[in-house]
């Protein structure tokens, strides 16, 4: 009979410096003998938005290419996603006060720099630079989400943009018609399946009642509302920028989780060169829940 397997995990909550705020996340720090299945199983009993997996090499290989580390959701395997990224960056940077943690993700080589004078777990990746997508019409965004045309804001445009994973940023007016959405998930995704591998539409908000707060934010898809979510921060700092709601380098502020009660504090920034907006940075805070380990029987399934 084999001996048991065993796979040591960080749970961290992510965009916040309190626990049981912010996003939270499974980390399995070496998952080393795990097989693809027995991966997206575990995350499936972390049951999480996001549990990531390291995956441990030789320090040439960790030097040259960065840290190899798999995101899973519930359901499937992602290229990239940003609490996750924040997260194990935080988790394996450790006590060493480390100012940088590179990970190798499956969108490739993406840094996360720390920032003591910021927060003692204050960290920062630097996401894939922006593409920009289609311009949506108001009438038929406003319908798939269950809006009145109305309540979109007419001075932004309503914008597909991806800094790794598409997001369509839907532009309101008010913050009481973002704390009232009722999003039909079906019908919302039904618009979005146009061949833009955009899932879910990222909701914002410049009425945010507070001058420190740069946009307050929503994101509800199937499987409910996320709390923080750092791909489409990164798509709304460059959305800011591209449209004049932040200047170049200037880092500002995102809340978004407090609907799902989590509330959650997402910093961004991107540079801009002549018409070309670049350089998307998200960072904030990490803290530390829990630590535990599974114990699997038996081979690799």
């Amino acid at each position: 009979m084999s001996e048991p397997r065993r796979y040591p995990f960080v749970q961290v909550d992510v965009f916040t410096s309190r626990q049981l705020a912010g996003n939270p996340l499974a980390v399995f720090t070496d998952g080393r003998g795990l097989s693809d299945l027995e991966m997206q199983a575990l995350a499936r009993e972390m049951n999480l938005s996001e549990t990531t997996f390291v995956l441990p090499r030789d320090a040439a290989t960790e030097r040259a290419r960065g840290i190899r580390v798999r995101i899973f959701t519930v359901r499937e395997e992602l290229p990239f996603a940003g609490h996750p990224t924040l997260g194990t960056a935080f988790v394996l940077r450790g006590p060493s006060e480390a100012g940088e943690i590179v990970l190798d993700l499956s969108v490739g080589r993406v840094p996360v720099r720390f920032h003591p004078s910021l927060g003692p777990a204050f960290g920062e990746m630097t996401q894939v630079d922006p593409v920009f997508g289609r311009v949506h019409e108001r009438e038929a965004v406003a319908e798939a989400a269950g809006l009145d045309q109305a309540e979109i804001d007419p001075d932004l445009p309503v914008e597909t943009v991806s800094t790794g994973i598409p997001f369509t940023v839907v532009p309101l007016r008010s913050l009481a018609t973002l704390r009232a959405l009722r999003v039909d998930v079906s019908r919302m995704t039904a618009y979005l399946s146009g061949g833009e591998g955009v899932d879910a539409f990222y909701f914002v908000t410049r009425d945010t009642r507070d001058p420190a707060v740069r946009l307050r934010a929503r994101m509800i898809f199937h499987g409910g509302e996320d709390p923080a979510t750092g791909s489409a921060a990164g798509c709304a700092a460059a959305y800011m920028v591209e449209h004049g709601l932040a200047r170049p380098e200037e880092r500002v502020l995102i809340e978004q989780g407090a609907e799902a009660l989590r509330e959650s504090r997402i910093y961004v920034r991107a540079a801009r060169t002549g018409s070309t907006v670049r350089d998307v940075r998200v960072g904030g805070e990490v803290v530390e829940v829990l630590r535990g380990e599974v114990t699997l029987a038996g081979e690799p399934s």
